[in-house]
């Protein structure tokens, strides 16, 4: 952290009560705006002051030992300076101050967004080994609405970790919704973050009682929006001039019948097609978000999309299964193929995965386990929050179930 001013006075204060002659002396650190002050435990005559200098004047032996001592005191300070900067710690007039009185050594103070940069300079170096660029993005952004946190509740560049507490986690639930304006889910993502960090610090020993103790981390449910039957049939044979158009509505059905996301179709190659164990062809990818294993059947629609970018220039050249844009164009043209459709909703690319795992695998009867393999799922209670939106599904499993009851009643 960069220490933007930095300045020391010693200064004459005269306490209440005390005789004209005996002014306390007072040293002042003062480091990017924010000053602490301590006494020294020393007095002067005011008149024997020079307060430019913060020294006393004259020559006898009284006055040459305090101004030595006064000598002493701003060295002190400004070695305790050189020895925060020397260890790349943070400077402020609190940690000079203790460290002064003894109370505080270099190493004894952990500070929250030292340790949230030391776990994020980790990750950068660990990205396409155990992390995704995305995860790292994520804890940066959370590290920079950290700091500017702590800077708008505290006034400090930096906090101590043993200073986190409940309070601590509930204003900064608080700002997030109010001062950043974010949802409940977004702030409790990056407020996980920065529980990541306070776990850490409790694992080192550094952090004796977790603050994140009675604080609900709980996510609200949110509504996965799809495309219904008759939509996705209306979007994937509508007649577009544009090529532009057609090549995005193409990639985007793809989507939605292999439940593939934007970040696995940029990086799918045509290597990874090939026949699988039903003789027919299939597609063995990872997915980028978690490194897990996809093992696709390629439905018909999928397939016949395929060839029809066999002899595409970008397919051809750098062995790429689709030509596809970045995710904000698709994003972009998505809105412009909705309105040609008549589709009354806010078309994104996700929405095509959620449209393959309700639409056209949960809907039709495909099993919920067999879904969440396909989708490249961790567990099986990330593809649950897909089936509470099927109504469809449990009305046929009920027309089911009331036809095995009828059957049962007339037997008897």
């Amino acid at each position: 952290m960069i220490t933007r001013s930095f300045s020391v006075l010693i200064y004459l204060k005269r306490r209440s009560g005390q005789p004209v002659e005996e002014w306390a002396i007072f040293l002042r650190i003062t480091t990017n705006c924010v000053s602490k002050e301590l006494s020294l435990q020393r007095k002067c005559h005011p008149d024997h002051w020079n307060a430019s200098a913060g020294r006393a004047i004259g020559k006898t032996e009284k006055v040459r030992l305090l101004n030595a001592y006064l000598d002493t005191v701003e060295a002190k300070v400004h070695e305790a300076k050189h020895q925060l900067l020397e260890k790349d710690k943070i400077v402020t007039s609190s940690i000079l101050r203790d460290m002064l009185q003894g109370r505080e050594s270099v190493g004894d103070r952990h500070m929250l967004l030292e340790v949230f940069k030391h776990h994020n300079d980790q990750m950068a170096a660990l990205v396409g080994r155990e992390y995704a660029l995305g995860t790292l993005v994520r804890f940066n952004s959370a590290l920079k609405h950290t700091r500017d946190f702590i800077l708008w509740k505290y006034k400090v560049a930096d906090l101590d970790v043993k200073k986190l507490n409940y309070e601590f986690i509930t204003e900064f639930e608080f700002w997030f919704k109010t001062v950043k304006n974010c949802c409940h889910n977004t702030t409790i993502k990056y407020i996980a973050c920065c529980k990541k960090m306070v776990l850490t610090c409790m694992k080192h020993g550094w952090l004796e009682r977790d603050p994140f103790m009675n604080f609900n981390m709980a996510l609200r449910e949110v509504e996965r929006v799809a495309l219904t039957d008759q939509e996705l049939q209306t979007m994937a044979t509508k007649e577009f001039s544009s090529d532009r158009l057609r090549n995005v509505r193409d990639i985007f059905v793809f989507s939605c019948f292999t439940g593939l996301a934007y970040s696995d179709i940029k990086k799918l190659r045509r290597s990874e097609i090939s026949t699988g164990i039903d003789g027919e062809k299939w597609i063995f990818t990872k997915r980028k978000k978690t490194d897990t294993a996809s093992r696709i059947p390629v439905l018909p629609v999928a397939l016949e999309i395929l060839k029809r970018y066999d002899d595409h220039p970008v397919c051809q050249i750098k062995g790429l299964a689709l030509p596809i844009l970045t995710n904000q164009k698709m994003n972009e043209y998505l809105k412009e193929i909705a309105d040609v459709c008549d589709l009354n909703k806010n078309l994104t690319f996700h929405i095509a995965r959620h449209t393959f795992a309700t639409t056209v695998t949960l809907s039709n009867g495909v099993p919920i386990e067999t879904v969440s393999k396909m989708l490249g799922h961790r567990n099986l209670k990330t593809t649950q929050h897909y089936a509470k939106i099927l109504d469809k599904k449990v009305s046929q499993d009920m027309q089911a179930l009331k036809e095995k009851l009828s059957l049962k009643s007339s037997g008897n």
